[in-house]
């Protein structure tokens, strides 16, 4: 029996809520607590979580090659300076993802290419782009596990009340949801209000050191790793293994 990795999406219907550096560094977490192999597919055309990893494409558009299958996804994949932790970056190709699956016999073009990739990982993360697409429709089906940032705001919560209504008619089918307060400012009254009204939640701070990894274009585990930031990583990766476990077993 081939071994399938476990999938865990990184989503928001909404953009600017910390989703890329929450991919990063999940990614970064489970390679170093979990050991084994870990891939971190980077679907969102803007290719944010590949620079801050250390990729410098050459400036050709091939990400999308992949999913024509005209390049398999092994000839992409790169290393990172994180021990197990590979990366399968993106580029501005993938901004016509949503029209190629849409082709017809490309419906379930993400899930079969996972189980591909699958094969050589204990576990893949997706860094998907925002919205409401084609293809968060696909990543819904494939995912073990749907990790969503929530900025403690209206509007954030309302974006993950939309996702959650979109999933409902499809509950059987579709991974299961974990919600993430991110960039949480505990100096914020709105905020506090937020997280007190979801205490089970897991919180990620907002911190000038997570602001850093562009610019460092690293994960904290690679330089800050026992900051407040780091440490709410590492237990965040901690509670996705446990649901992960839970499921599978």
């Amino acid at each position: 029996m081939s071994k399938t990795a476990h999938v865990i999406a990184i989503y928001s219907l909404k953009g600017g809520v910390g989703k890329t550096s929450l991919a990063v560094n999940l990614a970064a977490e489970a390679a170093l607590q979990a050991g084994g192999r870990t891939l971190l597919w980077d679907l969102d055309g803007q290719a944010a979580s590949s620079f801050i990893l250390g990729h410098d494409g050459p400036g050709k558009r091939t990400a999308e090659q992949v999913f024509d299958r005209d390049v398999a996804p092994s000839k992409l994949v790169t290393g990172t300076a994180i021990a197990g932790l590979d990366l399968l970056p993106a580029d501005t190709s993938l901004r016509g993802l949503d029209a190629l699956f849409l082709d017809a016999g490309k419906k379930k073009r993400l899930a079969r290419l996972l189980a591909d990739v699958g094969t050589d990982y204990d576990r893949i993360i997706l860094d998907c782009p925002p919205g409401l697409t084609e293809t968060s429709e696909q990543m819904m089906r494939a995912a073990d596990l749907i990790v969503v940032p929530v900025i403690p705001s209206p509007l954030s919560r309302r974006a993950l009340d939309e996702v959650i209504a979109h999933l409902r008619p499809a509950k059987k089918d579709s991974a299961p949801l974990l919600p993430v307060y991110a960039m949480v400012d505990a100096r914020r009254g709105l905020h506090r209000a937020a997280l007190a009204a979801e205490a089970a939640w897991p919180v990620l701070p907002m911190a000038s050191i997570v602001e850093q990894m562009a610019a460092r274009r690293k994960p904290l585990a690679a330089y800050a790793r026992s900051s407040k930031a780091g440490k709410a990583y590492a237990a965040l990766w901690q509670r996705v293994a446990g649901l992960l476990d839970a499921k599978r077993g």
